[in-house]
């Protein structure tokens, strides 16, 4: 399987967010494949094919307001701050949250 670079996403956020929001970062445990996968989903989206069609659910990454830094870790406006809260609270995956702003 080819990995694909996740530097296009870096770049294309660094383009399109900057100001006053949060750092987000979290760890889940690998051995947890549960949690792994709802956390992947959850933040990436999916793309489901059956009888000929597909669907794509996108991910909270690609809604206005949150960046891509790194792995595991986003920048988000602070509208968007609370629904992913919500979310890693409701999985149980262990978080941070820290003001910055992005010039």
């Amino acid at each position: 399987m080819v990995r694909r670079s996740m530097m296009g996403l870096v770049r294309e956020g660094k383009a399109k967010i900057r100001g006053t929001g949060f750092f987000v970062t979290w760890d889940v445990s690998s051995d947890d494949q549960k949690a792994t996968n709802r956390l992947k989903y959850f933040i990436f989206g999916k793309r489901l094919r059956a009888d000929g069609g597909e669907r794509a659910y996108p991910g909270f990454v690609w809604k206005e307001g949150v960046r891509y830094l790194a792995q595991s870790a986003l920048f988000v406006l602070p509208h968007r701050l609370e629904e992913l809260r919500r979310f890693l609270v409701k999985n149980g995956v262990d978080h941070d949250v820290e003001p910055v702003t992005f010039h």
